[in-house]
């Protein structure tokens, strides 16, 4: 494992004259870093590489949410992290990789996607786990969906769909899982491309509001803040970029050096400059979310030692973001001034999937069939 210290100076003075022979006796140690972290603990019995995490606190109490995982295998576990054990694995797609997760208030119905190109609402209610409704997706790749939430039985959701330029490259859907016709002239969605760009479109008229270079490869995730609007995202390269919105609806990008795949992040506009809670979905290459309507700029980069982010998202609290890396680390930054502040090294593959539970848990999904619970700079 190793710590990465965002500011550590040691400065040794030397001692005797100029041209003296120093004995190794007299030479002074320098003092060593306290110990990196560790989990908190460490979930095993996927039985295959963990693809998709999501946190669940309204089952529970929020000192012990659930923790829903996907495998890559299809199975998707449900775990106490009380006891540190599964309560449920639900097989629903068929043996193939299970790429996003997301509970619906007030937690009893779950949604499930899998590259087996199917979204699946499950019944948790109860003790059931059974599926009450699925859609056939019309897009292959490793895009995640996204939901906009309107109350317990009013809820939107973006997905995957057949990229074209009259139309875009989602699909919007309601409960039950069926087509949206219309929707509100307020809301905004954000994609992460491909071609290293992220895109601000209008959902109502299916058209791009703005659009910024932020890589040079694939976006492979993005998350955004709807309050300082302002965003950030990763891929197959060694930079974050941070990027954000202003007044003029357009996008304006801050490198900090990492890349992503194609991802969307659905936001709904309440008033000018303010926006609702917002949930991310991530598109085979791209990422969307709901934002005020504004541009984006490029406001900064950060250079990473490897290439190579799967996933990154933001904590609730807006105060530190975490990274999944291809290197099989784990790396946390300060949000505000994107100053690292964490290696977090305990995987022995690639990590696929962070997430953040409310109480400020932070998990990692790892190649290596383990989930690592950490906790780290507690909220307050």
């Amino acid at each position: 494992m190793s710590w990465v210290y965002t500011a550590w100076v040691q400065s040794l003075m030397g001692r005797g004259r100029v041209g003296d022979r120093v004995s190794p006796s007299m030479a002074v140690p320098l003092p060593q870093p306290p110990p990196p972290p560790d989990p908190q603990f460490v979930l095993r019995g996927t039985q295959s590489a963990v693809h998709a995490l999501h946190f669940c606190e309204e089952a529970q109490d929020q000192r012990h949410p659930l923790l829903f995982s996907g495998s890559q295998r299809g199975l998707v576990h449900i775990w106490n992290l009380q006891t540190r054990r599964t309560v449920a694995a639900l097989d629903g797609h068929g043996g193939q990789c299970v790429t996003w997760l997301h509970t619906l208030s007030p937690g009893h119905q779950l949604l499930s996607q899998g590259r087996d190109l199917t979204l699946r609402l499950w019944d948790l209610a109860e003790g059931r786990n059974a599926v009450v409704d699925s859609v056939q997706l019309q897009s292959m790749g490793f895009c995640r969906s996204s939901v906009l939430a309107g109350g317990q039985s009013r809820w939107m959701l973006a997905v995957p769909g057949k990229d074209s330029e009259a139309s875009g490259p989602f699909q919007l859907l309601t409960a039950p899982l069926s087509p949206q016709a219309d929707c509100s002239p307020h809301l905004l969605l954000l994609a992460g491309y491909e071609d290293g760009s992220v895109a601000l479109w209008d959902v109502s008229e299916r058209k791009v509001c703005s659009r910024v270079a932020c890589h040079e490869e694939p976006i492979m995730g993005l998350d955004f803040d709807s309050q300082k609007a302002r965003g950030v995202s990763g891929s197959a390269g060694k930079a974050l970029a941070v990027w954000s919105l202003d007044g003029q609806q357009a996008l304006q990008f801050h490198l900090v050096l990492l890349k992503v795949e194609f991802a969307f992040l659905f936001l709904q506009l309440r008033v000018v400059a303010k926006v609702s809670s917002g949930l991310t979905l991530t598109l085979a290459c791209c990422q969307l979310e709901m934002l005020p309507l504004t541009r984006y700029r490029v406001r900064g980069t950060h250079q990473l030692t490897n290439p190579g982010i799967s996933d990154v998202t933001i904590r609730a609290d807006r105060k530190i973001l975490a990274t999944a890396g291809w290197d099989h680390q784990v790396r946390v930054f300060h949000w505000r001034t994107m100053k690292p502040l964490a290696v977090l090294a305990f995987h022995s593959a690639t990590i696929h999937c962070v997430a953040f539970a409310t109480n400020g848990l932070l998990a990692a999904g790892s190649g290596d069939q383990r989930i690592s619970v950490w906790s780290i700079y507690s909220r307050t």
